[in-house]
């Protein structure tokens, strides 16, 4: 009720008016049933924008670390991300990822929309990065179709470091969905599992046009400090 409020009457037509998002391919998303949403991550708010523009509601596996601020600033935080659908995960890695793909799974159990960022952390650089593996996992495991987006210009809005966003249209772009039932019975093979994430990340670079790196975006973050603020 609280996500209806806000994505309908409060937040939702302030951020339609403001930023005038567009979407193509909406139509790909099915009315009914568990379906996973695989988008490139340019900025903080792909996980405003994307939910936005659809019918259905989407949850966001977000990291733990945003629902433990403190004072009006963490309760504005957590109120934000409660508002846009988002569940705490730890992505400390071990037990916290199963974990995760627990949590994950149980979104997808109930026939809702799950929405995960296959390359695990934001672009440093707008190009798109390679896929981590749990992506496949769920896929697998649930026996959920796969919906590949690109959400597009985001980053222009409110790039790393920035707190304030600027004023400028976004888009989202969603590809056909794919089908991996082939691979039923094989989520322990972790080739794969390399072979379904490769694939996803494939798709998505043909909707946004990104140039690719074969490389973790959180490699690039850690050369590179400055990036990850």
């Amino acid at each position: 009720m609280f996500y209806w409020f806000m994505k309908n009457l409060v937040a939702g037509p302030i951020l339609r008016t403001v930023f005038r998002p567009w979407v193509i391919g909406a139509e790909n998303l099915p009315k009914t049933g568990p379906v996973i949403l695989a988008s490139n991550h340019l900025s903080f708010i792909d996980s405003v924008f994307l939910p936005l523009v659809l019918d259905r509601r989407v949850t966001f596996l977000a990291k733990s670390d945003y629902y433990t601020a403190k004072g009006i600033k963490g309760w504005a935080i957590k109120t934000f991300l409660k508002a846009t659908g988002m569940l705490p995960i730890d992505r400390s890695g071990g037990q916290a990822s199963e974990a995760s793909l627990r949590t994950g799974l149980g979104v997808l159990a109930k026939g809702d929309v799950l929405g995960i960022y296959p390359e695990g952390t934001r672009s440093p650089d707008s190009k798109l990065y390679r896929g981590r593996t749990g992506v496949a996992r769920m896929v697998l495991e649930g026996g959920v179709p796969v919906i590949p987006v690109a959400m597009v210009d985001t980053e222009l809005i409110m790039p790393i470091g920035k707190r304030i966003p600027k004023v400028r249209r976004v888009g989202v772009i969603m590809g056909k969905p794919l089908d991996f039932s082939r691979f039923d019975g094989l989520e322990g093979d972790r080739f794969i599992l390399r072979s379904i994430t490769d694939e996803i990340i494939y798709e998505i670079r043909a909707l946004s046009g990104q140039e690719y790196e074969d490389v973790y975006a959180s490699t690039v973050k850690e050369k590179r400090p400055s990036l990850s603020r």
